[in-house]
Protein backbone atom coordinates (compact mmCIF):
# COMPACT_ATOMS: atom_id res chain seq x y z
CA UNK A 1 0.00 0.00 0.00
CA UNK A 2 2.87 2.46 0.62
CA UNK A 3 4.62 1.92 -2.71
CA UNK A 4 1.02 1.83 -4.36
CA UNK A 5 0.21 5.24 -2.63
CA UNK A 6 3.79 6.73 -3.23
CA UNK A 7 3.74 6.74 -7.25
CA UNK A 8 1.65 9.53 -7.45
CA UNK A 9 3.59 11.84 -5.04
CA UNK A 10 6.87 10.95 -6.69
CA UNK A 11 5.46 11.60 -10.39
CA UNK A 12 3.99 14.83 -8.91
CA UNK A 13 7.84 15.34 -7.86
CA UNK A 14 8.94 14.44 -10.71
CA UNK A 15 6.04 16.66 -12.48
CA UNK A 16 7.74 19.87 -10.79
CA UNK A 17 11.46 19.23 -11.29
CA UNK A 18 10.69 18.91 -15.17
CA UNK A 19 8.67 22.47 -14.55
CA UNK A 20 11.72 23.75 -12.83
CA UNK A 21 14.06 22.70 -15.60
CA UNK A 22 11.49 24.21 -18.03
CA UNK A 23 11.14 27.36 -16.32
CA UNK A 24 14.96 28.11 -15.88
CA UNK A 25 15.41 27.26 -20.05
CA UNK A 26 12.44 29.58 -20.76
CA UNK A 27 14.10 32.45 -18.88
CA UNK A 28 17.58 31.43 -20.67
CA UNK A 29 15.85 31.60 -23.64
CA UNK A 30 13.62 34.63 -23.60
CA UNK A 31 15.88 36.62 -21.21
CA UNK A 32 17.63 38.07 -24.46
CA UNK A 33 14.53 38.16 -26.55
CA UNK A 34 12.01 39.60 -24.36
CA UNK A 35 14.19 40.69 -20.97
CA UNK A 36 16.01 43.49 -22.94
CA UNK A 37 14.34 45.87 -25.36
CA UNK A 38 16.91 48.51 -27.10
CA UNK A 39 15.09 51.61 -28.02
CA UNK A 40 16.80 54.86 -29.57
CA UNK A 41 16.18 58.08 -27.07
CA UNK A 42 15.87 61.52 -28.79
CA UNK A 43 19.68 61.86 -28.54
CA UNK A 44 19.92 59.35 -31.46
CA UNK A 45 21.70 57.33 -28.53
CA UNK A 46 20.92 53.48 -28.31
CA UNK A 47 19.72 52.86 -24.71
CA UNK A 48 19.11 49.45 -23.13
CA UNK A 49 15.77 49.03 -21.12
CA UNK A 50 14.58 46.15 -19.38
CA UNK A 51 11.16 44.50 -19.12
CA UNK A 52 11.16 41.86 -16.09
CA UNK A 53 7.14 41.55 -15.59
CA UNK A 54 6.77 40.67 -19.13
CA UNK A 55 9.57 38.06 -19.03
CA UNK A 56 8.39 36.54 -15.76
CA UNK A 57 5.01 36.85 -17.04
CA UNK A 58 6.15 34.36 -20.12
CA UNK A 59 8.09 32.47 -17.95
CA UNK A 60 5.52 31.44 -15.42
CA UNK A 61 2.74 30.67 -18.88
CA UNK A 62 5.79 28.09 -20.25
CA UNK A 63 5.76 26.69 -16.88
CA UNK A 64 2.60 26.71 -16.24
CA UNK A 65 1.88 24.70 -19.71
CA UNK A 66 4.44 22.25 -19.02
CA UNK A 67 3.25 21.36 -15.82
CA UNK A 68 -0.53 20.64 -17.06
CA UNK A 69 0.92 18.29 -19.43
CA UNK A 70 3.09 16.38 -17.55
CA UNK A 71 0.53 16.08 -14.95
CA UNK A 72 -2.71 16.17 -16.80
CA UNK A 73 -2.43 15.51 -21.06
CA UNK A 74 0.53 12.87 -20.63
CA UNK A 75 -1.66 10.41 -18.12
CA UNK A 76 -4.73 11.13 -20.23
CA UNK A 77 -2.79 9.90 -23.39
CA UNK A 78 -0.99 7.25 -21.91
CA UNK A 79 -4.41 5.34 -20.47
CA UNK A 80 -5.76 6.68 -23.71
CA UNK A 81 -3.06 4.09 -25.75
CA UNK A 82 -3.76 1.60 -23.80
CA UNK A 83 -7.55 1.49 -23.99
CA UNK A 84 -6.82 1.63 -27.35
CA UNK A 85 -7.26 4.85 -28.56
CA UNK A 86 -9.77 6.49 -30.02
CA UNK A 87 -12.73 4.28 -31.55
CA UNK A 88 -13.68 5.56 -34.75
CA UNK A 89 -14.94 4.06 -37.79
CA UNK A 90 -12.87 5.85 -40.24
CA UNK A 91 -9.45 6.59 -40.73
CA UNK A 92 -8.80 10.50 -39.59
CA UNK A 93 -7.98 11.08 -43.42
CA UNK A 94 -10.88 9.24 -44.40
CA UNK A 95 -13.40 11.53 -42.51
CA UNK A 96 -11.30 14.85 -43.69
CA UNK A 97 -11.90 13.78 -46.98
CA UNK A 98 -15.80 12.91 -46.24
CA UNK A 99 -17.32 15.35 -44.50
CA UNK A 100 -14.04 18.32 -44.44
CA UNK A 101 -14.03 19.11 -47.56
CA UNK A 102 -17.75 20.45 -48.04
CA UNK A 103 -17.62 22.29 -45.16
CA UNK A 104 -14.53 24.02 -45.63
CA UNK A 105 -15.61 25.08 -49.01
CA UNK A 106 -19.35 25.72 -47.84
CA UNK A 107 -17.07 28.13 -45.32
CA UNK A 108 -15.37 29.75 -47.54
CA UNK A 109 -17.84 30.74 -50.16
CA UNK A 110 -19.64 32.89 -47.48
CA UNK A 111 -16.93 33.96 -45.40
CA UNK A 112 -16.81 37.16 -47.37
CA UNK A 113 -20.65 37.76 -47.55
CA UNK A 114 -21.02 37.04 -43.75
CA UNK A 115 -18.27 39.60 -42.90
CA UNK A 116 -19.78 42.28 -45.14
CA UNK A 117 -22.93 41.32 -42.96
CA UNK A 118 -21.52 41.69 -40.08
CA UNK A 119 -18.85 44.24 -40.40
CA UNK A 120 -20.04 46.38 -43.20
CA UNK A 121 -17.61 49.00 -44.22
CA UNK A 122 -15.25 48.09 -42.05
CA UNK A 123 -15.31 44.62 -43.46
CA UNK A 124 -12.46 45.33 -45.82
CA UNK A 125 -9.46 44.19 -43.36
CA UNK A 126 -11.51 41.19 -42.56
CA UNK A 127 -11.73 40.02 -46.56
CA UNK A 128 -7.97 41.32 -47.64
CA UNK A 129 -6.18 40.22 -45.11
CA UNK A 130 -7.83 37.39 -43.43
CA UNK A 131 -9.12 35.80 -46.82
CA UNK A 132 -7.48 37.56 -49.63
CA UNK A 133 -4.21 36.82 -48.84
CA UNK A 134 -4.67 33.62 -46.87
CA UNK A 135 -5.81 32.08 -50.09
CA UNK A 136 -2.68 33.35 -52.12
CA UNK A 137 -0.18 31.76 -49.25
CA UNK A 138 -2.55 28.96 -49.92
CA UNK A 139 -1.61 28.77 -53.71
CA UNK A 140 1.42 28.96 -52.95
CA UNK A 141 1.90 26.84 -50.98
CA UNK A 142 0.10 24.24 -53.14
CA UNK A 143 2.48 25.32 -55.88
CA UNK A 144 5.42 24.69 -54.17
CA UNK A 145 3.67 21.47 -52.84
CA UNK A 146 4.72 19.69 -56.63
CA UNK A 147 8.24 20.29 -56.14
CA UNK A 148 8.80 19.91 -52.77
CA UNK A 149 6.01 17.24 -51.37
CA UNK A 150 5.52 15.60 -54.43
CA UNK A 151 8.77 15.65 -56.46
CA UNK A 152 10.88 15.54 -53.07
CA UNK A 153 13.18 18.82 -54.58
CA UNK A 154 13.91 20.96 -51.82
CA UNK A 155 13.47 24.47 -53.14
CA UNK A 156 14.67 27.59 -51.48
CA UNK A 157 13.97 29.96 -53.83
CA UNK A 158 10.33 29.56 -54.34
CA UNK A 159 9.87 32.97 -54.02
CA UNK A 160 11.68 34.32 -57.72
CA UNK A 161 8.26 32.78 -59.21
CA UNK A 162 6.46 34.62 -56.57
CA UNK A 163 8.18 37.73 -58.00
CA UNK A 164 8.41 36.97 -61.64
CA UNK A 165 4.20 37.02 -61.41
CA UNK A 166 4.31 39.54 -59.74
CA UNK A 167 6.50 41.98 -61.85
CA UNK A 168 4.98 40.67 -65.55
CA UNK A 169 1.75 41.80 -64.05
CA UNK A 170 3.20 45.02 -62.70
CA UNK A 171 5.32 45.84 -66.10
CA UNK A 172 2.79 44.79 -68.58
CA UNK A 173 0.14 47.03 -67.01
CA UNK A 174 1.94 49.47 -66.73
CA UNK A 175 4.27 50.11 -69.94
CA UNK A 176 1.59 47.83 -72.06
CA UNK A 177 -1.49 48.61 -70.72
CA UNK A 178 -2.38 45.36 -70.56
CA UNK A 179 -5.76 44.42 -68.30
CA UNK A 180 -5.22 41.89 -65.35
CA UNK A 181 -7.17 39.20 -67.24
CA UNK A 182 -5.13 39.40 -70.16
CA UNK A 183 -1.51 39.52 -67.68
CA UNK A 184 -2.51 36.87 -65.16
CA UNK A 185 -1.91 33.99 -67.72
CA UNK A 186 1.57 35.51 -68.79
CA UNK A 187 2.61 35.94 -65.15
CA UNK A 188 2.40 31.89 -64.95
CA UNK A 189 3.39 31.61 -68.15
CA UNK A 190 6.31 33.44 -67.64
CA UNK A 191 7.11 32.34 -64.18
CA UNK A 192 6.79 28.23 -65.59
CA UNK A 193 9.55 29.26 -68.55
CA UNK A 194 12.06 30.58 -65.58
CA UNK A 195 11.36 27.25 -63.72
CA UNK A 196 12.13 24.99 -67.28
CA UNK A 197 15.44 27.05 -66.77
CA UNK A 198 15.83 26.09 -63.34
CA UNK A 199 15.08 22.68 -63.97
CA UNK A 200 17.77 22.32 -65.87
CA UNK A 201 20.70 24.11 -64.26
CA UNK A 202 19.91 21.78 -61.41
CA UNK A 203 19.53 18.34 -62.97
CA UNK A 204 22.16 16.88 -61.26
CA UNK A 205 21.77 18.31 -57.96
CA UNK A 206 20.56 16.80 -55.05
CA UNK A 207 19.63 17.75 -51.22
CA UNK A 208 21.52 20.34 -49.47
CA UNK A 209 23.55 21.43 -53.00
CA UNK A 210 20.13 21.77 -54.85
CA UNK A 211 18.90 24.32 -52.18
CA UNK A 212 21.61 26.52 -52.54
CA UNK A 213 21.46 26.57 -55.73
CA UNK A 214 17.57 27.70 -55.50
CA UNK A 215 18.54 30.30 -52.63
CA UNK A 216 21.22 31.63 -55.11
CA UNK A 217 18.58 32.13 -57.87
CA UNK A 218 16.22 33.44 -56.02
CA UNK A 219 19.02 36.29 -54.33
CA UNK A 220 20.08 36.66 -57.65
CA UNK A 221 16.63 37.88 -59.01
CA UNK A 222 16.18 40.15 -56.37
CA UNK A 223 19.55 41.83 -56.52
CA UNK A 224 18.34 42.62 -60.26
CA UNK A 225 15.62 43.93 -59.08
CA UNK A 226 16.70 46.40 -56.93
CA UNK A 227 19.59 47.22 -59.84
CA UNK A 228 17.54 47.07 -63.00
CA UNK A 229 16.48 50.78 -61.83
CA UNK A 230 15.05 51.73 -66.11
CA UNK A 231 12.97 48.39 -65.96
CA UNK A 232 11.58 47.55 -62.85
CA UNK A 233 12.24 50.53 -60.54
CA UNK A 234 14.81 49.56 -58.01
CA UNK A 235 13.30 49.84 -54.43
CA UNK A 236 10.95 52.37 -55.18
CA UNK A 237 8.89 49.43 -56.35
CA UNK A 238 6.30 50.20 -59.14
CA UNK A 239 3.13 51.29 -58.19
CA UNK A 240 -0.75 51.77 -60.36
CA UNK A 241 -0.79 48.13 -60.74
CA UNK A 242 -4.05 47.13 -62.89
CA UNK A 243 -6.52 46.11 -60.94
CA UNK A 244 -9.15 43.03 -62.09
CA UNK A 245 -12.62 44.41 -62.80
CA UNK A 246 -15.86 42.66 -63.91
CA UNK A 247 -15.98 42.73 -67.80
CA UNK A 248 -15.12 45.74 -67.80
CA UNK A 249 -16.88 47.60 -65.49
CA UNK A 250 -13.60 48.92 -62.95
CA UNK A 251 -14.86 49.24 -59.08
CA UNK A 252 -14.53 52.74 -58.83
CA UNK A 253 -16.56 55.72 -57.82
CA UNK A 254 -17.35 57.22 -61.06
CA UNK A 255 -20.85 56.91 -62.58
CA UNK A 256 -19.94 53.93 -64.94
CA UNK A 257 -18.53 51.59 -61.82
CA UNK A 258 -19.75 48.92 -59.81
CA UNK A 259 -21.48 50.84 -57.49
CA UNK A 260 -22.61 53.17 -59.96
CA UNK A 261 -24.02 50.50 -62.38
CA UNK A 262 -25.94 48.70 -59.76
CA UNK A 263 -27.58 51.41 -57.62
CA UNK A 264 -25.31 50.46 -54.51
CA UNK A 265 -23.49 52.89 -52.33
CA UNK A 266 -19.62 53.10 -53.43
CA UNK A 267 -17.60 51.10 -51.15
CA UNK A 268 -13.99 49.34 -51.45
CA UNK A 269 -15.18 46.29 -50.27
CA UNK A 270 -17.05 45.30 -53.52
CA UNK A 271 -13.59 45.31 -55.15
CA UNK A 272 -12.09 42.86 -52.31
CA UNK A 273 -14.79 40.74 -52.65
CA UNK A 274 -14.77 40.66 -56.34
CA UNK A 275 -11.30 39.86 -55.95
CA UNK A 276 -11.29 37.27 -53.26
CA UNK A 277 -13.59 35.33 -55.30
CA UNK A 278 -11.77 35.35 -58.26
CA UNK A 279 -9.01 33.90 -56.39
CA UNK A 280 -11.11 31.19 -54.60
CA UNK A 281 -12.10 30.18 -58.52
CA UNK A 282 -7.84 30.19 -59.46
CA UNK A 283 -7.42 27.76 -56.03
CA UNK A 284 -10.22 25.26 -56.98
CA UNK A 285 -8.35 24.97 -60.54
CA UNK A 286 -5.18 24.85 -58.66
CA UNK A 287 -6.68 22.21 -56.50
CA UNK A 288 -8.12 20.26 -59.65
CA UNK A 289 -4.88 20.26 -61.92
CA UNK A 290 -2.54 18.95 -59.28
CA UNK A 291 -5.09 16.43 -58.11
CA UNK A 292 -5.22 15.15 -62.20
CA UNK A 293 -1.10 15.53 -62.41
CA UNK A 294 -0.65 13.63 -59.32
CA UNK A 295 -2.64 10.90 -60.66
CA UNK A 296 -1.28 10.71 -64.07
CA UNK A 297 1.62 8.91 -64.89
CA UNK A 298 3.80 12.81 -64.47
CA UNK A 299 2.50 12.52 -61.11
CA UNK A 300 3.66 8.68 -60.24
CA UNK A 301 6.91 9.83 -61.40
CA UNK A 302 7.04 12.35 -59.20
CA UNK A 303 6.13 10.17 -56.38
CA UNK A 304 8.93 7.61 -57.51
CA UNK A 305 11.14 10.51 -57.97
CA UNK A 306 10.42 11.79 -54.15
CA UNK A 307 11.16 8.40 -53.02
CA UNK A 308 14.54 7.02 -54.73
CA UNK A 309 16.10 8.74 -57.98
CA UNK A 310 18.56 6.39 -58.20
CA UNK A 311 15.71 3.27 -58.65
CA UNK A 312 13.76 5.86 -60.83
CA UNK A 313 16.53 5.60 -63.22
CA UNK A 314 16.75 1.75 -62.97
CA UNK A 315 13.15 1.54 -64.13
CA UNK A 316 13.28 3.42 -66.93
CA UNK A 317 11.99 6.97 -65.79
CA UNK A 318 13.17 9.57 -67.42
CA UNK A 319 14.19 11.54 -64.37
CA UNK A 320 14.74 14.53 -66.33
CA UNK A 321 11.26 15.17 -67.77
CA UNK A 322 10.50 14.72 -64.25
CA UNK A 323 12.33 17.14 -62.76
CA UNK A 324 11.64 20.15 -64.93
CA UNK A 325 8.26 18.88 -65.16
CA UNK A 326 7.77 19.42 -61.63
CA UNK A 327 9.85 23.46 -61.44
CA UNK A 328 7.57 24.39 -64.53
CA UNK A 329 4.04 23.51 -62.73
CA UNK A 330 5.46 24.57 -59.66
CA UNK A 331 6.64 28.07 -61.12
CA UNK A 332 3.05 28.53 -62.83
CA UNK A 333 0.98 28.67 -60.16
CA UNK A 334 4.05 30.69 -57.99
CA UNK A 335 3.73 33.25 -61.16
CA UNK A 336 -0.40 33.38 -60.92
CA UNK A 337 0.06 34.05 -57.35
CA UNK A 338 1.94 36.74 -57.46
CA UNK A 339 -0.23 38.40 -60.15
CA UNK A 340 -3.15 38.47 -57.72
CA UNK A 341 -0.57 39.82 -55.00
CA UNK A 342 0.00 42.85 -57.55
CA UNK A 343 -3.37 43.14 -58.21
CA UNK A 344 -4.04 43.09 -54.35
CA UNK A 345 -1.62 45.31 -53.36
CA UNK A 346 -1.53 47.72 -56.56
CA UNK A 347 2.14 47.87 -55.56
CA UNK A 348 5.13 46.31 -55.94
CA UNK A 349 8.87 45.94 -54.62
CA UNK A 350 11.97 43.64 -54.12
CA UNK A 351 11.34 44.11 -50.12
CA UNK A 352 7.88 42.07 -50.93
CA UNK A 353 10.06 39.39 -52.40
CA UNK A 354 12.84 38.23 -49.49
CA UNK A 355 13.94 35.08 -48.69
CA UNK A 356 11.74 35.49 -45.61
CA UNK A 357 8.76 34.60 -48.15
CA UNK A 358 10.38 31.65 -49.32
CA UNK A 359 11.42 30.48 -45.90
CA UNK A 360 7.47 31.15 -44.85
CA UNK A 361 5.59 28.88 -47.68
CA UNK A 362 8.50 26.48 -47.05
CA UNK A 363 7.22 26.32 -43.72
CA UNK A 364 3.80 26.19 -44.36
CA UNK A 365 4.17 22.75 -46.58
CA UNK A 366 6.11 20.89 -44.23
CA UNK A 367 4.05 22.03 -41.00
CA UNK A 368 0.74 21.15 -43.05
CA UNK A 369 2.27 17.61 -44.38
CA UNK A 370 4.84 17.55 -47.53
CA UNK A 371 2.31 15.88 -50.32
CA UNK A 372 -1.00 16.87 -48.26
CA UNK A 373 -3.27 19.55 -49.64
CA UNK A 374 -5.42 19.68 -46.95
CA UNK A 375 -2.79 19.62 -44.41
CA UNK A 376 -0.52 22.85 -46.64
CA UNK A 377 -4.26 24.81 -46.12
CA UNK A 378 -4.76 24.27 -42.35
CA UNK A 379 -1.05 25.42 -41.98
CA UNK A 380 -1.36 28.51 -44.40
CA UNK A 381 -5.06 29.53 -42.47
CA UNK A 382 -2.82 29.03 -38.92
CA UNK A 383 0.48 30.94 -39.77
CA UNK A 384 -1.02 33.50 -42.20
CA UNK A 385 -4.13 33.91 -40.28
CA UNK A 386 -2.63 34.06 -36.59
CA UNK A 387 0.17 36.03 -37.76
CA UNK A 388 -2.75 38.77 -38.82
CA UNK A 389 -4.94 38.03 -35.51
CA UNK A 390 -1.97 39.33 -33.24
CA UNK A 391 -2.67 42.72 -34.94
CA UNK A 392 -6.29 42.65 -33.65
CA UNK A 393 -4.69 41.91 -29.75
CA UNK A 394 -4.73 45.06 -28.39
CA UNK A 395 -6.74 44.39 -25.09
CA UNK A 396 -2.64 42.96 -24.10
CA UNK A 397 -1.25 46.34 -24.07
CA UNK A 398 -3.62 46.75 -20.59
CA UNK A 399 -1.79 43.78 -19.37
CA UNK A 400 2.02 44.26 -20.38
CA UNK A 401 1.78 47.51 -20.75
CA UNK A 402 1.15 50.01 -23.70
CA UNK A 403 4.68 49.39 -25.67
CA UNK A 404 3.53 45.81 -25.79
CA UNK A 405 3.43 45.13 -29.51
CA UNK A 406 1.89 41.19 -30.05
CA UNK A 407 3.16 41.04 -33.56
CA UNK A 408 6.65 41.46 -32.51
CA UNK A 409 6.51 37.78 -30.89
CA UNK A 410 4.96 36.26 -34.39
CA UNK A 411 8.19 34.64 -35.31
CA UNK A 412 9.01 33.47 -31.43
CA UNK A 413 5.44 31.86 -31.66
CA UNK A 414 6.08 30.59 -35.16
CA UNK A 415 9.19 28.78 -34.44
CA UNK A 416 7.72 27.20 -31.07
CA UNK A 417 4.58 26.16 -33.28
CA UNK A 418 7.30 23.95 -35.50
CA UNK A 419 9.03 22.77 -32.62
CA UNK A 420 5.93 21.37 -31.55
CA UNK A 421 4.75 19.72 -35.07
CA UNK A 422 8.18 18.29 -35.41
CA UNK A 423 7.62 16.66 -32.02
CA UNK A 424 4.78 15.46 -31.79
CA UNK A 425 3.76 15.63 -35.72
CA UNK A 426 6.76 15.01 -37.50
CA UNK A 427 5.02 14.24 -41.00
CA UNK A 428 3.16 17.71 -40.78
CA UNK A 429 -0.30 18.48 -39.42
CA UNK A 430 -2.02 15.88 -41.95
CA UNK A 431 0.48 13.90 -42.61
CA UNK A 432 -1.69 10.69 -44.56
CA UNK A 433 -2.16 11.34 -47.64
CA UNK A 434 -4.37 9.12 -50.37
CA UNK A 435 -2.30 6.69 -52.16
CA UNK A 436 -1.82 7.34 -56.18
CA UNK A 437 -2.79 4.08 -57.03
CA UNK A 438 -4.68 0.64 -55.05
CA UNK A 439 -4.52 -2.03 -56.25
CA UNK A 440 -6.81 -3.95 -53.73
CA UNK A 441 -9.70 -3.31 -50.91
CA UNK A 442 -8.45 -0.61 -48.53
CA UNK A 443 -7.82 -2.05 -45.05
CA UNK A 444 -6.97 -0.21 -41.76
CA UNK A 445 -3.17 -1.02 -40.66
CA UNK A 446 -3.46 -1.14 -36.54
CA UNK A 447 -1.76 1.53 -34.83
CA UNK A 448 0.82 -0.87 -33.12
CA UNK A 449 2.14 -1.14 -36.60
CA UNK A 450 2.93 2.50 -37.32
CA UNK A 451 4.82 5.06 -35.78
CA UNK A 452 1.81 7.67 -35.65
CA UNK A 453 -1.28 5.88 -34.91
CA UNK A 454 -3.38 4.23 -37.28
CA UNK A 455 -3.12 4.15 -41.56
Amino acid sequence: MHKVSSAPASRFGGALRSTAASAILAFALLLPLIGFDTVVNIRNELVLKTRWPLLFAMVAIVAGLRFLQLTLLAPWLADLRQRGGFKTSLPASAMLTQWGKPVALGLVLIYPIAAFALAGGGAGKWIDNFGVQILIYVMLGWGLNIVVGLAGLLDLGYVAFYAIGAYTCALLGRNFGLSFWTMLPLAGIFAALWGIVLGFTVLRLRGDYLAVVTLAFAEILRIVLINWVPVTNGYAGISGIPRPNLFGIPFDASPSGFAGRFGLEFSPVYRLMFLYYVVLAALVFTAFIVDRLRRLPIGRAWEALREDEIACRSLGINTTTSKVTAFAMGAFFGGVAGAFFAARQGFISPESVNFGESALILAIVVLGGMGSPAGIAIAAIAIIGGTEALRELDFLKHVFGDQFDPTQYRMLLFGFAMVVIIAWRPRGLVGSREPTAILKDRKLIAAALLREGRG
